[in-house]
């Protein structure tokens, strides 16, 4: 005789097919999420690598420039000298002015030193005049 499974031995079969179900439904979310994030760093990885060769190849570019600078027209060449003169002579008037200015500056520091020093020695002579008055 076939032994014909009871209503709790069904019950019992079924919640195990629905957790195995569940499972199975878990591990399946689970490997995609996987290969989606593979998928996603294997992608930025190439990016990245693009990028890098796009700022070697920048600056080879810019290297290649640097090397072999486009010749100026006469006029924007003197153009340029002339600016680079002025620019020199503009230098060299502020240095004087600077200097200029830090010597006056010395000068009046040293005349303002010498009244305070003139107007303390006439309070100190008036008052060894007022002790030899005393004094005497």
């Amino acid at each position: 005789m076939e032994a014909i499974p009871t209503i709790p031995d069904q019950i019992f079969y079924l919640i195990i097919l629905v957790i195995v179900a569940i499972v199975l439904i878990v591990i399946v979310f689970q490997w995609k999420k996987v290969a989606q994030s593979k998928n996603s760093i294997l992608i930025l990885e190439k990016e990245i690598e693009l990028k890098k060769m796009s700022m070697v190849e920048k600056d080879i570019e810019s290297k290649r420039l640097m090397d072999n600078p486009i010749p100026l027209p006469q006029e924007q060449q003197d153009s340029l000298s002339a600016i680079r003169q002025s620019t020199t002579e503009v230098r060299s008037n502020v240095g004087y002015l600077h200097s200029e200015i830090n010597e006056r500056l010395a000068r009046l520091e040293a005349e303002t030193e010498q009244r305070k020093l003139e107007k303390m020695l006439k309070e100190i002579e008036a008052k060894e005049k007022k002790l030899s008055k005393m004094n005497k």
